[in-house]
């Protein structure tokens, strides 16, 4: 074989070799999928959706590109929602982002091998969801909301707004499941603020009317609503009926007070949602979601609507005010 041969024939051997490795090269990455499962709806929760989805993009993930998202949505029908989960383990997802303890539970019921992660939980430890904060355990993890532990602070500060306050009614979803687990430290709140509670039920929006008629019959002088996705899809129907009965109310999210309520003191739900991104990011490279501790919030606001203070005939002390992330005037 002459040099001219033996060149050509180097050259057509190294292009062999490189062929599979041009292929390989030239194969597009892997386009993770991500379920999310919701036990309200796409509009209710389109603030929270849209903070999770730039946590992703800040994180390199564009959707079409390297990440899918299939959204799976209970529409408070929280019935629905083991078939929800197993759509998405049928559609063999890499991970499943849940909105709420029962999400969380129908999600860990569909799967024992597919990381979920938390956006919103109230009490993961006490739901069983996950073994403790710092050790998860299974396949769960997470942010926590602490929205029941907050439900003290917030009748404080009814407390501080409404001179004598002696009867708080309480406003709460018993299919809340966390609640459940909770009264018994809000009832122990309430003796320490020297409080007399009057718990008010609502298991579904249509059951709303008749709490609203017990509420006006035992005229109490102030009102607390406790969290549930349920509620969340009703705030100005709720905010309405405490601003015509002239009840100082507190809430815990913000929408409640833009919708006409007189506070809300909660977690930033929107920036729990853009933390569950982080979780998302992790577990795609690799990481263990029973080693990655379930993480509570950082930030809580307290936002005043002063208009509706004014329509109460209250006062908000100054040291309240200074306290306050926002103010609608």
């Amino acid at each position: 074989m002459d040099y001219v041969q033996r060149r050509h024939f180097l050259i057509a051997a190294v292009a062999l070799l490189a062929a599979p490795l041009a292929a390989k090269a030239q194969q597009p990455a892997k386009i993770a999928r991500i379920g999310f499962l919701g036990a309200g709806s796409a509009y209710r929760l389109a603030t929270y959706i849209e903070a999770f989805r730039q946590g992703l993009h800040e994180a390199g993930y564009i959707e079409g590109k390297n990440i899918l998202i299939e959204y799976r949505w209970a529409e408070d029908r929280y019935e629905r929602l083991p078939d929800l989960a197993a759509q998405l383990v049928q559609m063999k997802v890499d991970v499943i982002v849940t909105e709420g303890t029962n999400s969380t539970q129908a999600a860990k019921n569909a799967t024992k091998t597919i990381p979920i992660v938390i956006a919103l939980a109230s009490d993961p430890v006490g739901s069983g969801l996950v073994h403790s904060l710092g050790r998860p355990g299974a396949n769960v993890t997470g942010v926590t909301t602490l929205s029941f532990e907050l439900v003290g602070k917030q009748m404080q500060m009814l407390k501080e707004l409404v001179p004598g306050l002696a009867r708080m009614a309480l406003l709460w979803d018993p299919l809340n499941t966390p609640l459940l687990r909770a009264l018994k430290g809000i009832e122990s709140d309430a003796r320490s603020l020297g409080l007399e509670l009057q718990l008010t039920e609502a298991r579904a929006a249509s059951e709303l009317d008749k709490a609203f008629s017990e509420l006006a019959r035992k005229r109490p002088g102030a009102l607390t609503v406790l969290s549930s996705l349920m509620f969340d899809g009703q705030q100005k129907r709720i905010a309405d009926f405490a601003a015509q009965n002239r009840l100082p109310a507190v809430y815990t999210k913000t929408p409640f007070a833009e919708a006409g309520g007189l506070i809300s003191y909660g977690a930033d739900f929107p920036a729990l949602f853009k933390h569950a991104s982080v979780y998302v990011d992790k577990i795609l490279k690799g990481a263990n979601p029973s080693d990655l501790p379930v993480e509570q919030p950082a930030k809580f606001e307290l936002v005043i609507n002063l208009k509706a203070a004014r329509a109460l005939g209250l006062t908000i002390p100054q040291s309240v005010l200074l306290r306050a992330d926002r103010v609608i005037q």
